[in-house]
């Protein structure tokens, strides 16, 4: 019997006009945007649809920005009969996957992310540091370059079997990714700067987990309805029991997406949707992942495609 997955897009994803077919076909999915802009004191919408994308690209507007673009997405999804058994996101894409399990309301879930994207672009304004994709190289080759680089530097980020990032102080990510590339024994290195604002996912955002701790508190989380996988764990939860702890563990944490997908699949998954903006998890899961169907829900003509 097969099992579905609902995946959730993280930062980096977003793009001027994302959501707005959702947003114009769906009464649902406006009820949902009016309950995001209530809880973030603004109307984030305009910045999607039609602001300019540096102003997208703000940490603290890039985040709830994506995740009411895949909120919208699922609730669009829900409209023509989806099913599912489990969800996960991709960094911030797991306060998505949070709302979509049940674990947190609606308000509560934008309540997070409200706090989140604040506490991180506070902490990237007054730290310094960078983050490279390294694509070709095994994660292995990747951990030992950064243990032989001085200063720090961290993998953060598992996407894929030959895809993983970097982070840490900005000299130090930048002489990593430059041993990596003199060193790797791969036939094809390919290092990518990415364009973000510091160190995410990296001791560097510890200022932002101390703080973002103490608004999570305020929130009540119940058990969730579906399976849920953690990134920081990189397989499914099962105690919920500290899930404000959990949550601000995540910001300084790396994201093992690879094993979340391999633990997926080996309980039984094969069909994965992904929604919000763009196709990146989509790409990893065929990567990584063989006999399995990956689609992704990100506007109309997707959300045809997929129910097809």
């Amino acid at each position: 019997m097969s099992k579905t997955m609902l995946l959730f897009s993280g930062q980096g994803s977003q793009y001027v006009g994302m959501g707005k077919e959702l947003y114009e076909s769906s009464e649902g999915a406006r009820a949902i945007a009016k309950t995001a802009c209530e809880v973030l004191g603004r109307d984030i919408c305009p910045i999607m649809f039609g602001g300019a994308a540096e102003e997208l690209a703000l940490t603290v507007n890039s985040q709830p920005a994506i995740m009411l673009c895949s909120l919208m997405a699922l609730e669009c999804a829900k409209e023509k009969g989806l099913k599912f058994d489990g969800v996960a996101g991709h960094s911030l894409g797991e306060y998505a996957a949070l709302t979509a399990s049940g674990m947190v309301s609606v308000q509560d879930g934008f309540r997070l992310i409200k706090a989140r994207a604040e506490a991180m672009q506070k902490a990237a304004e007054t730290s310094s540091g960078a983050m490279y994709a390294i694509i070709g190289p095994t994660p292995q080759e990747i951990e030992a370059a950064c243990e032989k680089t001085e200063g720090y530097v961290v993998p953060v980020n598992y996407n894929s079997p030959v895809q993983t990032v970097i982070a840490g102080e900005s000299a130090a990510a930048e002489a990593a990714s430059k041993l990596i590339s003199e060193t790797s024994t791969a036939k094809r290195v390919k290092v990518v700067k990415l364009n973000v604002a510091s160190a995410f996912h990296s001791e560097i955002m510890r200022p932002a987990a101390d703080e973002f701790l103490e608004a999570a508190k305020t929130v009540t989380f119940a058990a969730p309805k579906c399976e849920f996988y953690s990134n920081v764990l990189g397989e499914k939860l099962s105690d919920f029991s500290q899930m404000p702890q959990m949550l601000a563990k995540h910001i300084v944490s790396p994201v093992k997406f690879t094993s979340e997908l391999a633990q997926m699949q080996q309980a039984g998954y094969t069909d994965y949707i992904e929604l919000g903006p763009g196709k990146v998890l989509t790409g990893l899961v065929k990567k990584t992942l063989d006999g399995v169907r990956a689609v992704n829900v990100e506007n109309v003509e997707t959300l045809a495609k997929a129910f097809e």
